[in-house]
C-alpha cells in the first residue's frame, strides 16, 4: 500500500488536531510574511513595487536552494556546515572549465553537479564509516573547501563569465506571459488532478479521505496565488527564469519526500535512527544520500549566484549566504531535532529572510539591524519548534 493510501487527510478538523499536539505548522513563517509586508509597506510604498518583488524573487533564488539542500541533512537531526563553501567551490571549477578550459557550459554544469556529490559522498562516508559528527565532518569541509577555492582563484582572485553565455543568461531571462499563464494552468491542473486521484484511491480503499470542498479550496487558493504572482511580475520584465528553476526544486523536492519510498525513510530516520534500522531501513544510505543531496543542491545553489554576478570570485559562497541558508530552513519551520520538516519551508523562509533584508535597504537601515532581526526571527522560530515538541510530546 502506497504513502499516499496511509497517509491521514489534511482537513481543517485535522489542522485543529494538529494545533491542538503543538503542531502549528507553517502558519507563524505565513504570518510573518503577511506582517512583515504590511510594516515594511507603509514605511516605503516600494517594497510591493513590482520591479522591487521581481528583485526580491532573483535575490532568494540562490540561498533558497542552498537551503532547500540543508532541509536534507536536518531532517536527520543533522547539520551540514559546508554548504557555502561547497557552493562556491564547485561554482568556480564550473567556470574555469568553462571559461578557461572551453567547455561547453552544459558540461561544465553537469561535472560541478557530480563534483558536489562527490563531496557529499565523502561527508557522509566520513559520518557513517567513521562515526564523526557532522558538525565536525562539515566544519572540516567549510574549511578545507574554502581553502580549495582560494588554491583555485589565486591568480587574479576572479574569474567572469560571459555576460551573454549560456550560464549568465539564467539570471537574465525573463518568461514570455503566454508561458506564465500556461505553466499556472499546469501547475494547477497537475495540483488538483493528483489531489482528486489521491482522494479516488482512498475511497476505493475504505480509507477516509479529504472532503471535495476542501480540496477545490486549496486547489482554487493555489490559482489565486499564482495568478497574482504572474499579474505582479509581468507589470515589471515578466517572471523570471531563475525563479522558476527554485520553485522547480522545491516542488521536486516536496514530491520525493512525500511520495517516496526514500523520503519515507528519510523522516524515519530522523524521527528515530534506531526504530528504523529495526525496521529493516538502511541508515548508512539514508543518511550518505541525504548529504549527496545536500552538497549537490548546494552546487546548484553556487552555479544561480555565480550566475546572477556573471563571475565568481574568493568570497563566493562566503559572507553570511551559509548562516542565511541555515536560518531559512529553521524559519521555514524545519526542526533542528530532526523528523519534521518540508520542502516548502526553504521557500518560505528564504522569503521571509529576504523580505527584512529587501525592507531594510530600502529604508536604508544599517546591515547591523538586520543581522539582528533576522537573529531574533530565528530564536523565535526556533523556540516556536522547542515549544510544539514539548505539546506533541505530552
Amino acid at each position: 500500500m502506497t504513502d499516499t493510501l496511509v497517509r491521514k487527510p489534511y482537513t481543517p478538523k485535522v489542522a485543529v488536531e494538529r494545533l491542538r499536539q503543538g503542531d502549528v505548522g507553517a502558519w507563524p513563517v505565513v504570518g510573518g510574511l503577511v506582517a512583515i509586508a504590511i510594516v515594511f509597506s507603509l514605511l516605503n510604498d516600494r517594497f510591493l513595487a513590482p520591479v522591487n518583488l521581481t528583485t526580491l524573487a532573483l535575490q532568494m533564488a540562490a540561498t533558497g536552494t542552498i537551503s532547500l539542500g540543508i532541509i536534507m541533512v536536518l531532517l536527520l537531526g543533522e547539520i551540514d556546515l559546508s554548504a557555502g563553501s561547497v557552493s562556491g567551490l564547485c561554482a568556480t571549477i564550473m567556470t574555469i572549465l568553462h571559461v578557461k578550459q572551453g567547455w561547453n557550459p552544459l558540461l561544465a554544469i553537469l561535472a560541478a553537479l557530480v563534483i558536489g556529490a562527490a563531496i557529499g559522498l565523502v561527508h557522509g562516508l566520513m559520518l557513517t564509516k567513521l562515526r564523526m559528527p557532522s558538525f565536525v565532518v562539515t566544519l572540516a569541509g567549510l574549511m578545507g573547501w574554502l581553502g580549495l577555492l582560494l588554491f583555485l582563484l589565486r591568480e587574479g582572485g576572479t574569474i567572469n563569465l560571459p555576460f551573454t553565455g549560456f550560464i549568465s543568461k539564467l539570471s537574465d531571462t525573463w518568461l514570455p506571459g503566454w508561458l506564465s499563464w500556461g505553466l499556472v494552468v499546469l501547475l494547477v491542473a497537475l495540483s488538483g488532478g493528483s489531489s482528486l486521484l489521491a482522494r479516488r484511491a482512498r475511497l476505493a480503499a475504505g480509507l477516509p479521505v479529504t472532503p471535495l470542498w476542501w480540496l477545490l479550496a486549496r486547489t482554487a487558493g493555489l490559482a489565486v496565488l499564482l495568478s497574482a504572482v504572474v499579474v505582479i511580475m509581468s507589470a515589471d520584465r515578466g517572471v523570471p527564469l531563475l525563479l522558476i528553476i527554485f520553485a522547480g526544486l522545491v516542488v521536486l523536492f516536496d514530491l520525493i519526500l512525500r511520495n517516496t519510498t526514500f523520503g519515507r525513510h528519510i523522516y524515519a530516520v530522523g524521527g528515530n535512527a534506531e526504530a528504523a534500522r529495526r525496521a529493516g531501513i538502511n541508515v548508512v544510505r539514508i543518511r550518505i544520500l541525504a548529504f549527496m543531496l545536500a552538497s549537490t543542491l548546494a552546487t546548484a545553489g553556487g552555479i544561480l549566484a555565480a550566475s546572477r554576478l556573471s563571475a565568481v570570485n574568493q568570497a563566493s559562497g562566503g559572507s553570511d549566504i551559509l548562516l542565511m541558508a541555515i536560518a531559512a530552513a529553521v524559519i521555514g519551520g524545519t526542526s533542528l531535532f530532526g523528523g519534521r520538516g518540508r520542502a516548502y519551508d526553504a521557500l518560505l523562509g528564504v522569503l521571509v529572510i529576504q523580505a527584512i533584508t529587501n525592507g531594510m535597504f530600502l529604508l536604508s537601515v544599517d546591515s547591523s539591524v538586520r543581522f539582528m532581526v533576522t537573529a531574533a526571527v530565528l530564536a523565535l522560530a526556533v523556540a516556536i519548534d522547542s515549544l510544539a515538541r514539548r505539546g506533541a510530546a505530552r
